[in-house]
């Protein structure tokens, strides 16, 4: 009875949180396109490029990956690879934006850490998951828009690519194999 309390209780908060995000804009704000905070985590300054994506119109979404021994890599967007491939690191931290979908909901799944807890954000507005100069990797990542579809596609340690997942809540990656997230693709 408790799990089913809590489940209800945190779909409320989650509304309630997209509720406050307001109503969507085509244009990232520039006071958003700079650096964005939470908890420590700074995301870099979006790249003209992903601000001309995110202002395009329509749907979109832009990311940035913190990888091990690299730091913030540049900016991209609609399914482009963040991260890396074949060399064995580890991505410590993500920075999502999106447009035109209500803002995004994300969740990142860390070494020692575990699930920190749903992160969201309006449209425009940076959101950042992970940890920055503690040398632990993302195991795995939740995402959920405020409205539409997500698509989500991890590469992992050992495994490769997991393939493309699609829903209005996605998880990529794994938990409980202590196994690193080297890179993801993204979409709307």
């Amino acid at each position: 009875m408790k799990i089913r309390w809590f489940a209800a209780a945190l779909a409320i908060c989650a509304a309630a949180s997209f509720a406050l995000a307001g109503a969507s804009s085509a244009v990232v704000p520039a006071a958003h396109a700079a650096s964005a905070s939470h908890q420590g985590l700074t995301a870099p300054e979006l790249s003209a490029a992903a601000r001309a994506q995110l202002s395009a119109g329509g749907a979109s979404i832009c990311y940035d990956a913190y990888i091990q021994d690299t730091g913030w890599q540049p900016w991209v967007c609609d399914g482009a690879v963040a991260g890396t491939t074949g060399q064995a690191l580890r991505m410590e931290a993500l920075s999502i934006v999106t447009t035109g979908t209500g803002g995004t909901c994300a969740n990142a799944h860390v070494q020692n850490i575990g699930w920190q807890g749903q992160r969201c954000a309006s449209d425009g507005t940076v959101v950042t998951v992970g940890t920055m100069g503690q040398a632990l990797r993302m195991e795995a990542l939740t995402l959920r828009l405020g409205s539409g579809q997500v698509c989500a596609n991890a590469h992992v340690q050992n495994i490769g690519w997991q393939g493309m997942t699609c829903g209005t809540t996605v998880t990529v990656g794994t938990t409980g194999q202590s196994l690193r997230m080297e890179a993801i693709q993204i979409s709307v």
